[in-house]
């Protein structure tokens, strides 16, 4: 058993367990360090957990295309941030657009559900597009020339968007059906924050279910294994 682990982790594995590891340890530290200074009150940590959970939740979506790519392809796709920041980015000008006609306002659910559905096939066209232009044809190449394949595409989407849409800070318009906030037993929870999370966990359970479940799932976990 402990020979088969060793034949599975790699050097890369290592490397990421040990930075895990210390990013935990520095958070558990000043975790413990501010409680003991009584800083904060109880309703403000559970802010701040509120928020880690909404952001982490956005991050962990991002990771788990990370690690699908690298559990199959053994490739550290240095252009997935910038494959996940091409669809919220194209999106942002059709939520603008639905804002200025006063269609945002007027059909919230409907307007948020296009945005996502663009944000989505921006980012899965760009994927799709990088992949059989930049990946596959070095496929069966040495370990090193996909990863410095992968550093370039990475610059050239980042250039390519900053020289489409320029390097000035965007701002998604505000949806009036997601202003205000939850009280539960006297803590808040922003509606927005709600939304994140809950639609970040229902798309894990998709993920997961689509893996555990389907034949191209467990095709893709049996790739992953051997």
């Amino acid at each position: 058993m402990l020979k088969g682990w060793r034949e599975r982790v790699t050097g890369t594995d290592l490397v990421m367990w040990l930075i895990g590891a210390a990013i935990l340890g520095v958070v558990i530290a000043g975790s413990v360090a501010t409680l003991a200074s009584g800083r904060y009150a109880g309703r403000h940590w559970f802010d701040f957990m509120i928020f880690g959970l909404a952001q982490g939740s956005i991050y962990a979506l991002i990771a788990m295309g990370y690690t699908m790519v690298y559990g199959v392809l053994r490739m550290i796709n240095f252009a997935h941030s910038e494959v996940f920041m091409s669809g919220p980015y194209t999106a942002y000008y059709v939520a603008a657009a639905f804002h200025r006609s006063g269609f945002l306002d007027s059909h919230p659910i409907l307007s948020l559900v296009v945005v996502f559905l663009v944000a989505m096939a921006t980012s899965t066209l760009i994927a799709y597009l990088l992949e059989r232009i930049a990946y596959r044809p070095l496929r069966n190449a040495p370990r090193l020339i996909p990863l410095i394949t992968a550093i370039g595409a990475s610059f050239f989407l980042q250039y390519m968007f900053r020289g489409l849409y320029g390097p000035g800070f965007q701002a998604y318009p505000v949806v009036k059906a997601l202003e205000g906030q939850f009280v539960f037993w006297g803590l808040r929870i922003l509606k927005f924050q709600a939304l994140v999370i809950v639609a970040a966990a229902v798309l894990m359970f998709l993920l997961y279910a689509f893996l555990q479940r389907t034949r191209v799932g467990k095709a893709i976990r049996a790739v992953s294994d051997d």
